[in-house]
């Protein structure tokens, strides 16, 4: 299903979905938060399908739409795998030495489920430390997951940032 805005994350209202399958998605996505504040980026991979995109939009339209307007990270699986190599390499300037992160995920919901596919919706803070600075990216995020023999896999990861800019940030060198 997609939005007038672009965003194939359909929410369905006065629907109520299994409190267990909720929790299932739940633990999935607690479990991706770990990876990334572990800095597993490899394991991290490895949530995704080979379908995948992953975007985060610019502040100052958070429902942009990757097709038409310019967005801060529009990734495939190929462009995910080369942000992971260039994480874990010293060539990431901003992020060598890595910056410690923690991530809070809240007000999960599954807005949609058919067959193997469920489409979530939830809040997000992530706390970047660096330089003793510290950095909170307060985001709406959106999932696609579809259930395979192995669990979870992501099909579909959007962060909205709810900033007005990123002046203290000036970039996200971070995986969201």
């Amino acid at each position: 299903m997609t939005s007038q805005a672009g965003n194939p994350i359909g929410v369905t209202s006065g629907v109520t979905f299994d409190a267990a399958l909720r929790m299932e998605v739940e633990d999935f996505l607690y479990q991706e938060a770990a990876l990334l504040d572990e800095w597993k980026l490899d394991d991290w991979l490895e949530l995704f399908t080979e379908d995948t995109r992953y975007v985060v939009p610019t502040t100052d339209l958070p429902e942009g739409d990757p097709q038409q307007d310019l967005v801060f990270i529009d990734d495939d699986i190929v462009r995910l795998r080369a942000r992971v190599v260039r994480l874990n390499s010293r060539h990431a300037h901003r992020e060598y030495p890595w910056s410690r992160t923690r991530r809070f995920i809240s007000n999960v919901r599954i807005t949609d489920a058919s067959g193997d596919e469920v489409s979530v919706t939830g809040s997000c803070l992530v706390y970047r430390v660096r330089m003793r600075q510290t950095d909170p990216y307060v985001a709406r995020c959106f999932y696609k997951l579809i259930r395979t023999g192995g669990g979870w896999k992501i099909r579909y990861r959007r962060m909205e940032l709810d900033l007005e800019a990123l002046d203290s940030h000036g970039a996200v060198s971070i995986i969201l």
